[in-house]
């Protein structure tokens, strides 16, 4: 079940919710058919649960928002971008650890 913290993110809503935030955003650009980003989402849901307050996290159906995909040069997926005051500051792409991503994260705050 996904979890409450985490925000769908489309074309008409990114600015507002991760260009325009005053926390870290975590953004998740997957899609339904990807096996790796499947088994990625729990992990992505507890980490928008233990960091709520501190940082946002969103996902991005790139089969949905492929103008924002390509925007941000998604190649590959799961890919795991960082935002920090509207900018990219980081990514990670695969499947990768809880505390890889936290690291990185947690590193912005």
């Amino acid at each position: 079940m996904a979890s409450p913290n985490v925000v769908t993110l489309t074309d008409s809503n990114f600015q507002a919710e991760v260009l325009n935030s005053p926390v870290p955003v975590l953004v998740d650009f997957w899609a339904p058919w990807c096996g790796p980003c499947i088994q990625l989402s729990p992990v992505i849901d507890e980490i928008a649960n233990e960091r709520a307050g501190k940082a946002k996290v969103g996902k991005v159906n790139v089969d949905e928002a492929q103008a924002l995909a390509a925007q941000f040069r998604i190649t590959g997926i799961p890919a795991l971008l960082f935002f920090k005051g509207g900018q990219p500051v980081g990514q990670l792409v695969g499947r990768q650890p809880k505390s890889e991503i936290l690291s990185k994260l947690d590193a912005l705050a």
